[in-house]
Parts: structure tokens; sequence; C-alpha cells
């Protein structure tokens, strides 16, 4: 392994609250409850844990390996353990993709990011209080349609990303998880308590962790399993990032079991915080993004201490937005930093300016540029579909072939810590279960 040389996390609960806040987003807040409660409850919840074991878990060791051995950025890092391993430069553009990954998701995330903003002010002035549907509609749709509107708040938005990403690993990404973590988990909590006053507590318990296997069909494995991919930040050089910043002290394995555990209880918690509000006021759960921004703002406008609910809702989307860009910035930021001359602040301001800049192009295709179609996509969506069905799984299978191809082997399951039994069980795990199942999930998304 070469000699750590570059900023490290502080300690490794620093690391963990950083990669959990990674792959706490926003999709977390709804989308996996609601696949839950869609799907077979319970039943599913242990399908997506052992997709989690067979397919995330090792991709995320693999991907952290590389990063805590390249001690760079994700290109540089993929680069140099290439040549060092004896193998062909172009392993690189394992990284290139991932680093190019996530910039361009941060450039759409960041305008959902800026929607958070805006409802959470609205809930703050009571924008949505005695709203019937059509009006909360007519807000939502209002938005959409204001470029000027979507551009001030993804600037809003991007602006504090880029002043935490700037401030570095210890003062700025430790520092602002250590932060949103734990606030985001009270808020949670305080929903929750919330939901078990609302009289449909054990209602939204059913529909979530009830077991029905009847609902378990090869479409929903194939959910649970790219859940489990995405849920992670898996292929977005994200994870090979913050692995350049870890000590050989930490476990990766261990670490890994913890951050999906995190990860998993506060998708659960998410959807034991919004279900009991949603069953209590007669709305549907499976709406999407409909659900945040029109059915949710309706039920908060119409019920007490609705004011107060709204606001802590929101003020958790816009946490877990901002625990994930935050963490999408940085494979750019990092990696200007070393290839160029430019300092941490220059650095995060050159690469904050460019996503903002694509930014501009994604929020303009709801309103000035609605009908500019690529391959018959607006640029939104474009963007949505080329890093979630490409780009990722490509970066994610790139990776744990490396790892579990390409390196030697004896000094990875020496790193892992691995006894010989555990040992046997990585290499099928990593060299043949974890790609089969990205490239299924990769196939799946194409068809």
């Amino acid at each position: 392994m070469s000699k750590l040389s570059h900023a490290q996390w502080s300690s490794k609960m620093a690391f963990i609250l950083a990669a959990t806040g990674s792959a706490v987003g926003l999709g977390n807040i709804w989308r996996f409850s609601y696949m839950v409660g869609d799907s077979g409850g319970a039943a599913f919840v242990l399908i997506y844990l052992a997709c989690v074991a067979l397919v995330g878990l090792p991709i995320l060791v693999a991907e952290w390996l590389i990063g805590r051995r390249g001690q760079k950025n994700p290109i540089n890092s993929m680069l140099d353990l290439a040549r060092q391993s004896g193998r062909l430069p172009a392993w690189a553009l394992v990284g290139v993709s991932g680093v190019l990954g996530a910039f361009l998701i941060l450039s759409f995330y960041s305008v959902i990011g800026g929607w958070s903003l805006f409802y959470t002010l609205g809930s703050v002035t009571g924008k949505f209080t005695g709203m019937d549907s059509d009006g909360v509609g007519a807000i939502f749709s209002g938005l959409l349609g204001n470029a000027t509107a979507l551009t001030l708040w993804h600037t809003a938005f991007m602006a504090l990303v880029i002043f935490i990403v700037a401030r570095g690993v210890t003062k700025g990404l430790e520092g602002a998880v250590k932060t949103l973590m734990p606030a985001l988990v009270i808020l949670m909590v305080v929903l929750v308590i919330y939901g078990m006053t609302t009289g449909h507590f054990g209602e939204a318990m059913a529909f979530m962790f009830s077991p029905d296997w009847s609902a378990i069909n090869g479409e929903v494995v194939l959910a649970a399993m790219g859940q489990a991919f995405f849920t992670l930040s898996l292929g977005m050089g994200i994870m090979l990032a913050y692995g350049s910043y870890l000590g050989e002290d930490v476990s990766l394995i261990s670490t890994a079991r913890t951050v999906i555990i995190l990860d998993t209880a506060i998708a659960l918690l998410a959807g034991m915080a919004i279900f009991p509000i949603v069953f209590a006021n007669g709305l549907s759960p499976g709406e999407g993004p409909g659900l945040i921004f029109v059915t949710l703002p309706l039920a908060f406008g119409n019920m007490a201490w609705g004011t107060i609910l709204g606001l802590a809702f929101f003020l958790l989307l816009t946490f877990a937005a901002l625990t994930s860009a935050i963490s999408l910035l940085e494979p750019t930021v990092e990696l200007l930093e070393e290839r160029t001359p430019l300092s941490r602040v220059a650095a995060t301001l050159v690469a904050g300016v460019a996503v903002w800049v694509l930014g501009i192009a994604a929020l303009m295709s709801f309103n000035v540029w609605d009908e500019f179609l690529i391959l018959g996509l607006n640029v939104f969506d474009f963007l949505d579909t080329l890093t979630s069905k490409f780009m990722l799984p490509l970066t994610g299978l790139g990776a744990i072939l490396f790892v579990a191809w390409r390196l030697d082997r004896d000094s990875v399951i020496n790193e892992l810590g691995l006894s010989a039994g555990q040992a046997q069980v990585w290499q099928v795990v990593s060299r043949v279960v974890a790609p089969i199942g990205v490239v299924v999930v990769f196939v799946y998304g194409l068809v």
C-alpha cells in the first residue's frame, strides 16, 4: 500500500458519517420506503439486504481499497495502481467515468436541492396553509415553469455546497456531516413520534414491514439489486475519493457493514416518518416526486402543527440533499486540486461554477428549453438516464473487476484482514457474483 500522503479523516466515525451522508440522499427519504411497501414489505427488505451483501458491499469495499491505496484523486489512483500492477493504463477510465458521473449527477441533483430550499422557505412563511390540491399543484408547476426562480434556488443550493467543500476535508466535509447527520436523524425521530399520534402508524408499519412473498418476482429482485447499488453512491467516484482520505488502520469490510446498516436504517426511519402522514391524509404512497412536492405540502398545509411539521420535513429533505451533494462535488475538486496549481478554494469554485452552469441547462429543460431533446429526452432526463443506466454501473463494474482480477490476490486478502474461509467467500462474491449482478442490472436498465 502506498504511504498516506494527503488529507485524512480525523477519525473512523467521521468517515462513517461522511460515507453514510453520501449514501443518504433524496431517494432515501421516500423511494426506498415506498419500494419496501409496494414490493413485499419485509420480504423485499430481506432480498435488498442480500443484494447489498452480494453486490453493494464488495463494490463499496473495492472502491475504498482503490482510493486508500492510490491516495490520489480517482483517476490518478486507478492509473497508479494499474501501472504498479503491470496492467494497462486504460484502467484509469474507471476513475474518469466516476468523476464525470458525479459531476453530471450534481448538475441536476442541485436543481432538486433548490426545490427543497424553496419548500423549506414556503413552510416557514405558511405558503401552503389552507391550500387545496389545485393550489399546491399550481405552486409546483409555477416553480418548474419559472426559469428565473429555479436559477435562484439552484444557485443558493450550489453556494451552500461550494462553501462547505471549499473548507476542506476536516473543516468542510467532516464539519458538515457531524452537524447535518445528527440533525437529520433528530428531525426524522420527531416526525416518527408525530406519526405515532396520527392513528395510522400501524397501517404504515403494515405497509412497510408485513412480508408478502407473493409480491416478489424477477422485476422486484432486479429493483432491489439496483437500489442496493445506487443507494451506496457506487460508481460515482465518491467512494474512490473518500477512500483516498482513509487511514490504514480502518477495517474496510466492518466499516462498510456499518455504513450499510446506517443507510438502510435511516431509509426505513424515513418511511416510518412519512407514511403515517400519508395514510392519515388519505394520500397515495406511490406518487413519486409528486408525493414530496405536491401531496405532502397539501397535507402539511391542512393539519394541526402543519407549519412546524412541514418545516421539519423540508429541512430534513434539504439536509439529505446537502450531505449527498457535497460528496458529489468532492471527486472533481480533488482532481483539480491535485492536477492543477489551483488551491482548495479555487478548485472548489471552478468545479462548483461548472456544475452550476450545467445545472442551468437542466433546469431550463422544464421551461425555456422544454422542446430541446437529446435522443428523445430533455436535458434533465438525459443526464439522469446517462448516469444512472450507463456510467454508474460500468464504473462500479470496472472497480470490482480491477480489485478482484487485476490486483494481487494475497495483498487484497491481507489488507481486508480475511481468514482462509472468508477469503474464499470474498473471491467468489467479488469475482463472480457482484460483477454478474451489476451486468444484470445494467442490461435490465437498457431493456
